[in-house]
C-alpha cells in the first residue's frame, strides 16, 4: 500500500531531516512519497528539501511564492497525493511517526478519517486552555464529539481528501467537513513531543479567524443548499417579535389613548419587522443564486516551483 504524507513547512530547516528519517523507519512494509509544501519558509527550509529530494526519489517539494497558509499547503498536497491512504503532520517534530502503525489499524475498523488526540499536550498553558475551549465549542456546533479538532497529525482514505476544499482556517474543521460529507470519523490518543527547534508560528489571532471559519463551515455544512432554513428562521422570528410589539403599542393608542411619539419600544417594533424581512429576502435570493449559478472551480495557488527530482539517466 502506498502512503502519501503530506507536510506543511515554515521555517522549520532544522528538523526536516530528523523529520524524514523518523517517517521513513515507521512506514514498516508499505511504500511511501513524502510531499513537502513549503509555505513561504525564510531559513533555508527550501535547501533542507531539496536536498531530501536529491537523495530520494519519494520526496517532492512544492514551494510557495509567498506564505498562503497551512489550509492552502494541505489542499495542494492532498490534489498532488496518490497514496490510498493519506497522513498530514507537523513539521516541527512535535507529532511522532512512531504512531503511523496504530493510525493504519485504526483505518482498518471502517474509518475513513483517524484524528490525533494530543492526550498529554507539550505545550505551555496559554496555548492549551484556548485549545480546549476551541475543542469544546467546536464538537458542540457540529456534534461530532472529538477531543482534539486541532490536531495536524490526521490519517485519510484517499477518496476522502479528493472531496476537500480547504482554504482559509478551514483546516481545523476537517474532521466536521468530513463528518458532513458522510465519512466514518475516529479518533486514536497520540504521543505529544516538546518543540526542540524553532518557535510556534500561531498566536491567538488565528483563534479570532478560525471563530469566522467556524460560521462558514457550519453554513457550508448545513445550510449550503437550504439558506432560506437559516435567513427564513431568523427572519420569522424578528417579524413576529415586531408584530407583538406594534400590535401591543397600537392597542395602548387605540384602547388606552396612549401617545406613541416618545415610545422608543415603537421604533424597536419597526426595526424589527423590516429586518426580519430583509432576512427572508435574503434568503430567497439565495436559494435563487444556488439554483442558477454553479459553483466556481477553485482558485489556483500561486508557484514558484514544483520539484520531483529523479535520479540522472546515465544512459543519456
Amino acid at each position: 500500500m502506498l502512503l502519501s504524507f503530506v507536510i506543511p513547512v515554515l521555517d522549520e530547516a532544522e528538523s526536516l531531516k530528523q523529520l524524514y528519517q523518523e517517517i521513513v523507519q515507521n512506514t514498516g512494509i508499505h511504500s511511501h512519497e513524502i510531499i513537502f509544501i513549503d509555505d513561504g519558509s525564510t531559513d533555508g527550509s527550501y535547501l533542507v528539501m531539496q536536498e531530501l529530494a536529491a537523495t530520494d526519489p519519494q520526496v517532492k517539494v512544492i514551494k510557495f511564492r509567498r506564505n498562503f497558509g497551512k489550509a492552502a499547503a494541505l489542499q495542494m498536497g492532498f490534489d498532488l497525493a496518490q497514496g490510498e491512504v493519506v497522513f498530514t503532520m507537523d513539521a516541527d517534530l512535535q507529532d511522532n511517526p512512531v504512531e503511523i502503525p496504530a493510525f493504519l489499524a485504526k483505518l482498518e475498523e471502517g474509518y475513513d478519517l483517524v484524528s490525533g488526540w494530543k492526550k498529554k499536550r507539550r505545550d505551555p498553558w496559554h496555548k492549551r486552555i484556548p485549545s480546549r475551549l476551541f475543542n469544546s465549542v467546536t464538537a458542540h456546533t457540529f456534534r461530532l464529539k472529538l477531543k482534539d479538532y486541532n490536531c495536524g497529525f490526521k490519517a485519510y482514505r484517499k477518496e476522502l481528501v479528493k472531496e476537500l476544499s480547504l482554504y482559509g482556517e478551514m483546516h481545523r474543521y476537517i474532521p466536521a467537513l468530513a463528518h458532513a460529507l458522510g465519512f466514518k470519523v475516529g479518533e486514536i490518543a497520540v504521543q505529544h513531543r516538546a518543540r526542540l527547534f524553532g518557535k510556534s508560528k500561531y498566536g491567538i489571532e488565528r483563534y479570532l479567524r478560525g471563530f469566522f471559519d467556524l460560521l462558514t463551515v457550519k453554513m457550508v455544512t448545513q445550510y449550503a443548499k437550504s439558506p432560506l432554513y437559516l435567513f427564513g428562521r431568523i427572519g420569522l422570528v424578528s417579524t413576529v417579535l415586531g408584530s407583538i410589539i406594534t400590535l401591543y403599542l397600537a392597542i395602548l393608542k387605540i384602547f388606552y389613548g396612549v401617545p406613541l411619539s416618545n415610545r422608543p419600544l415603537l421604533f424597536l417594533g419597526m426595526l424589527l419587522i423590516l429586518g426580519g424581512l430583509q432576512f427572508v429576502s435574503l434568503g430567497l435570493i439565495s436559494e435563487l443564486i444556488i439554483n442558477r449559478i454553479k459553483p466556481a472551480d477553485k482558485l489556483p495557488i500561486s508557484i514558484e516551483t514544483t520539484l520531483n527530482i529523479q535520479p540522472q539517466d546515465t544512459d543519456g
